[in-house]
Protein backbone atom coordinates (compact mmCIF):
# COMPACT_ATOMS: atom_id res chain seq x y z
CA UNK A 1 0.00 0.00 0.00
CA UNK A 2 0.86 3.86 -0.68
CA UNK A 3 0.25 6.48 1.59
CA UNK A 4 0.34 9.68 -0.57
CA UNK A 5 1.01 13.13 1.19
CA UNK A 6 0.60 15.71 -1.02
CA UNK A 7 3.62 18.80 -0.81
CA UNK A 8 1.15 21.76 -0.90
CA UNK A 9 -1.68 21.08 0.78
CA UNK A 10 -0.82 18.36 2.39
CA UNK A 11 -4.24 16.19 1.52
CA UNK A 12 -3.90 12.32 1.79
CA UNK A 13 -4.85 9.70 -0.20
CA UNK A 14 -3.96 5.70 0.20
CA UNK A 15 -3.45 3.23 -2.81
CA UNK A 16 -3.46 -0.16 -2.43
CA UNK A 17 -1.39 -2.79 -4.72
CA UNK A 18 -4.00 -3.44 -7.77
CA UNK A 19 -5.16 -0.47 -8.02
CA UNK A 20 -4.04 1.67 -11.21
CA UNK A 21 -3.09 4.62 -9.31
CA UNK A 22 -0.95 2.26 -7.09
CA UNK A 23 0.92 1.05 -10.61
CA UNK A 24 1.42 4.43 -12.07
CA UNK A 25 2.88 5.36 -8.71
CA UNK A 26 5.41 2.51 -8.41
CA UNK A 27 6.03 2.99 -11.87
CA UNK A 28 6.92 6.91 -11.36
CA UNK A 29 8.76 6.24 -7.70
CA UNK A 30 10.66 2.90 -8.27
CA UNK A 31 10.49 2.10 -4.43
CA UNK A 32 12.78 -1.01 -5.64
CA UNK A 33 15.37 1.12 -7.35
CA UNK A 34 18.48 1.11 -4.29
CA UNK A 35 20.86 3.20 -6.18
CA UNK A 36 21.77 6.81 -6.08
CA UNK A 37 22.33 9.51 -8.17
CA UNK A 38 24.72 13.08 -8.20
CA UNK A 39 22.16 15.96 -6.87
CA UNK A 40 23.12 19.77 -7.73
CA UNK A 41 25.56 20.71 -5.16
CA UNK A 42 22.58 23.34 -3.50
CA UNK A 43 20.73 20.58 -3.34
CA UNK A 44 22.91 18.26 -1.77
CA UNK A 45 22.87 21.08 1.18
CA UNK A 46 19.65 20.56 1.98
CA UNK A 47 18.65 23.43 -0.76
CA UNK A 48 16.19 21.76 -3.18
CA UNK A 49 12.95 22.56 -4.74
CA UNK A 50 9.70 22.09 -2.61
CA UNK A 51 8.02 18.47 -2.34
CA UNK A 52 5.89 17.88 -4.70
CA UNK A 53 4.28 14.52 -3.03
CA UNK A 54 5.66 12.47 -0.09
CA UNK A 55 4.99 9.28 -0.95
CA UNK A 56 5.13 6.60 2.22
CA UNK A 57 5.34 2.56 1.58
CA UNK A 58 3.94 0.17 3.85
CA UNK A 59 3.17 -3.64 4.05
CA UNK A 60 -0.01 -5.07 5.29
CA UNK A 61 -0.83 -7.85 7.26
CA UNK A 62 2.33 -7.72 9.07
CA UNK A 63 3.26 -8.55 12.87
CA UNK A 64 1.63 -10.47 15.04
CA UNK A 65 3.00 -12.09 18.31
CA UNK A 66 5.29 -12.44 19.94
CA UNK A 67 6.89 -9.27 18.21
CA UNK A 68 3.39 -7.12 18.92
CA UNK A 69 0.88 -7.01 20.93
CA UNK A 70 -1.84 -7.82 18.19
CA UNK A 71 -3.27 -10.61 16.45
CA UNK A 72 -1.02 -12.32 13.54
CA UNK A 73 -1.29 -9.95 9.99
CA UNK A 74 -3.09 -7.35 11.90
CA UNK A 75 -0.23 -4.74 11.77
CA UNK A 76 0.87 -2.61 8.96
CA UNK A 77 5.00 -1.53 8.45
CA UNK A 78 6.11 1.48 6.65
CA UNK A 79 8.75 0.72 5.24
CA UNK A 80 10.08 3.33 2.70
CA UNK A 81 9.74 7.40 2.09
CA UNK A 82 9.78 8.45 -1.27
CA UNK A 83 9.38 12.25 -2.16
CA UNK A 84 8.81 14.20 -5.52
CA UNK A 85 10.66 17.37 -6.64
CA UNK A 86 10.81 18.78 -10.28
CA UNK A 87 13.93 20.24 -10.94
CA UNK A 88 13.92 24.16 -12.58
CA UNK A 89 13.99 21.99 -15.85
CA UNK A 90 10.99 20.17 -15.19
CA UNK A 91 12.88 17.06 -14.33
CA UNK A 92 11.04 14.95 -11.96
CA UNK A 93 13.64 13.71 -8.92
CA UNK A 94 12.96 11.21 -6.34
CA UNK A 95 14.30 11.67 -2.73
CA UNK A 96 14.60 8.20 -1.29
CA UNK A 97 14.90 7.26 2.45
CA UNK A 98 14.71 3.65 2.83
CA UNK A 99 14.17 3.17 6.06
CA UNK A 100 12.23 6.33 7.80
CA UNK A 101 11.86 4.74 11.04
CA UNK A 102 15.90 4.91 11.60
CA UNK A 103 17.38 8.24 12.54
CA UNK A 104 20.34 8.19 9.56
CA UNK A 105 21.77 10.03 6.81
CA UNK A 106 20.90 7.49 4.09
CA UNK A 107 18.80 9.54 1.31
CA UNK A 108 19.21 8.62 -1.78
CA UNK A 109 18.10 10.38 -5.07
CA UNK A 110 17.36 9.66 -8.78
CA UNK A 111 15.64 11.23 -11.27
CA UNK A 112 11.95 9.83 -12.60
CA UNK A 113 10.76 9.27 -15.99
CA UNK A 114 9.00 12.66 -17.18
CA UNK A 115 6.77 10.68 -19.25
CA UNK A 116 5.27 8.40 -16.35
CA UNK A 117 5.30 11.66 -14.36
CA UNK A 118 2.85 13.33 -17.28
CA UNK A 119 0.81 9.86 -16.68
CA UNK A 120 0.44 9.87 -13.43
CA UNK A 121 -0.39 14.57 -13.32
CA UNK A 122 -3.41 13.21 -15.98
CA UNK A 123 -4.59 10.32 -13.96
CA UNK A 124 -5.28 12.19 -11.09
CA UNK A 125 -2.64 11.11 -8.31
CA UNK A 126 -1.14 13.98 -6.50
CA UNK A 127 1.23 16.04 -7.98
CA UNK A 128 1.74 19.03 -6.57
CA UNK A 129 -0.93 22.04 -6.13
CA UNK A 130 -0.76 23.34 -9.33
CA UNK A 131 -4.15 23.05 -11.73
CA UNK A 132 -3.76 19.48 -12.19
CA UNK A 133 -2.89 18.50 -8.29
CA UNK A 134 -6.73 20.40 -7.47
CA UNK A 135 -8.57 18.74 -10.09
CA UNK A 136 -6.70 15.20 -9.12
CA UNK A 137 -7.74 16.01 -5.23
CA UNK A 138 -11.44 16.56 -6.52
CA UNK A 139 -11.69 13.35 -8.71
CA UNK A 140 -10.17 11.36 -5.89
CA UNK A 141 -12.65 12.82 -3.92
CA UNK A 142 -10.31 14.26 -1.40
CA UNK A 143 -11.56 15.97 1.69
CA UNK A 144 -12.20 19.91 1.51
CA UNK A 145 -12.24 21.91 4.57
CA UNK A 146 -15.91 21.89 4.71
CA UNK A 147 -16.13 18.04 4.33
CA UNK A 148 -13.59 17.86 7.46
CA UNK A 149 -15.76 19.56 10.08
CA UNK A 150 -18.63 16.59 10.62
CA UNK A 151 -15.67 13.98 10.33
CA UNK A 152 -14.21 15.81 13.71
CA UNK A 153 -17.38 16.68 15.14
CA UNK A 154 -17.80 12.56 14.73
CA UNK A 155 -14.49 11.51 16.46
CA UNK A 156 -15.36 14.22 19.39
CA UNK A 157 -18.31 12.34 19.83
CA UNK A 158 -17.22 9.12 19.97
CA UNK A 159 -14.10 9.93 22.16
CA UNK A 160 -16.59 11.48 24.82
CA UNK A 161 -19.10 8.82 24.34
CA UNK A 162 -16.32 6.04 24.98
CA UNK A 163 -14.98 7.83 28.36
CA UNK A 164 -18.52 8.64 29.67
CA UNK A 165 -18.95 4.96 29.25
CA UNK A 166 -16.02 3.78 30.76
CA UNK A 167 -16.74 6.25 33.71
CA UNK A 168 -20.18 4.76 33.72
CA UNK A 169 -18.96 1.24 33.83
CA UNK A 170 -15.86 2.07 36.74
CA UNK A 171 -18.36 3.18 39.28
CA UNK A 172 -21.20 0.79 38.47
CA UNK A 173 -18.49 -1.35 39.13
CA UNK A 174 -16.70 0.09 42.14
CA UNK A 175 -20.25 0.29 44.20
CA UNK A 176 -21.14 -2.10 46.70
CA UNK A 177 -22.67 -5.22 46.06
CA UNK A 178 -21.23 -4.80 42.47
CA UNK A 179 -20.19 -8.35 40.53
CA UNK A 180 -21.31 -12.00 40.49
CA UNK A 181 -23.28 -13.43 43.31
CA UNK A 182 -21.02 -14.35 46.44
CA UNK A 183 -22.95 -17.10 47.65
CA UNK A 184 -22.41 -20.90 46.97
CA UNK A 185 -22.08 -21.95 43.76
CA UNK A 186 -25.50 -21.71 41.89
CA UNK A 187 -24.74 -24.74 39.06
CA UNK A 188 -23.26 -27.79 39.88
CA UNK A 189 -21.27 -30.39 37.03
CA UNK A 190 -22.51 -33.73 37.17
CA UNK A 191 -20.12 -35.86 35.58
CA UNK A 192 -21.78 -39.47 34.48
Amino acid sequence: MAVIISGGSGRTATVRSGEPGFDRLWALLQPTYTGTERVPEDWAEGRYPPVRMTVLWGLTGVGGWPQTGSAPGGDVAMERQDQLFLAEDGTPWVRTDPAPEVPDDDIRWHRASRSVFDQVQRAGLPAGDGAAGRAAGERAGWWAADDARPAVTGLVVGVLAGVGGTLWMRRAAARPGAGPPREEPRQELIDL
